[in-house]
């Protein structure tokens, strides 16, 4: 299994950072996802269920989405979203904003990924946790420069 947690701080007010994860806007920080709709509850409810493609060079995997946890607090949001990716990785990922001030934000990425076969184990441990931790730092920074330009 592997798991991370990072934090940075977004010059930018927490709702502007917040509405990134908007599934209207979802494929502004997750440029590699070609499709997200929404096919149980509501986007802000606990339950949710999106479908989701991703792309990964000519390969294209569809999963359905789950989201876990759902908080949209004054100086609090969070987000958790579990799915299953290959039928060999089920992935657990956490957005946190948390208010510093009018114009700056604290980013919380936490997430793991673990394999669900035998096939999925070894393929974690054979991947390097240096590219892992390259994948979640390019996600937050892709959130920052977003942010940003909102």
């Amino acid at each position: 299994m592997i798991q991370w947690k990072e934090e940075i701080i977004i010059e930018s007010n927490i709702e502007k950072v917040w509405s990134l994860f908007f599934d209207k806007n979802i494929k502004k920080i997750m440029d590699k996802v070609e499709e997200h709709t929404l096919i149980e509850k509501k986007e802000e409810e606990v339950g949710a269920k999106h479908r989701q493609s991703y792309r990964e060079g000519k390969r294209l995997e569809t999963y359905i989405v789950e989201t876990l946890k759902y908080e949209d607090l004054e100086d609090k949001k969070q987000k958790q979203i579990s799915f299953v990716l290959g039928k060999a990785f089920e992935i657990t990922l956490t957005f946190t904003l948390l208010k510093i001030d009018d114009t700056h934000t604290k980013f919380i990425y936490e997430g793991q990924n673990k394999g669900v076969n035998f096939v999925g184990r070894a393929m974690l441990k054979l991947g390097s946790e240096k590219s892992n931790n390259k994948v979640v730092q390019e996600f937050m920074q892709k959130v920052e420069q977003e942010a940003l330009k909102a």
